[in-house]
């Protein structure tokens, strides 16, 4: 029999991700800024500090969502995981063009990062109550379902 997850293992996934996010777009935003352009791909046409400032308040912005949101709180389980596929992109830049950043100094480190970035999709899906590899039914389950006849005699007494 397959034990469910806990809920409050579900809530610390949650916030831990919402404080790796959060703490990705204020490194966006100061200390790591000159560092970012590095994961920006050339085929991009907007200028990289930009690119690098803009991600660092999305990832804020979903970040302090994950922390609050909770009506619907699966589908926003899907902007963040939209989100990382959505950079992706310019993590195979910093591969492909062997670009050092980060301490990724190295193809073999570049690489391994490449590999983490299933695992953060599975895991805003996860924390965020989506059933693994499915998306399943996306209304939150403080979501209202469908109405309900409150007519002791049903739709035909009418």
């Amino acid at each position: 029999m397959k034990k469910k997850a806990q809920p409050g293992a579900r809530r610390f996934a949650r916030h831990a991700l919402a404080a790796l996010l959060i703490s990705a777009g204020i490194a966006h935003l100061s200390w790591a800024r000159k560092s970012f352009p590095a994961q920006v791909p050339s085929w991009v046409r907007v200028d990289a500090d930009i690119v690098v400032l803009l991600s660092g308040v999305v990832e804020i912005a979903l970040g302090v969502a994950l922390l609050g949101v909770r009506a619907r709180r699966r589908q926003l389980g899907w902007v963040v995981a939209c989100f990382f596929v959505a950079v992706f992109p310019g993590n195979i830049a910093q591969f492909v063009a062997h670009k050092d950043a980060f301490g990724l100094t190295s193809d073999t480190r570049r690489a391994v990062r490449l590999l983490f970035q299933p695992a953060l999709i599975a895991w805003a899906l996860w924390a965020t109550g989506n059933p693994a590899g499915r998306p399943g039914d996306l209304r939150s389950s403080h979501a209202p379902g469908p109405p309900t006849t409150t007519d002791p005699m049903g739709p035909s007494s009418r």
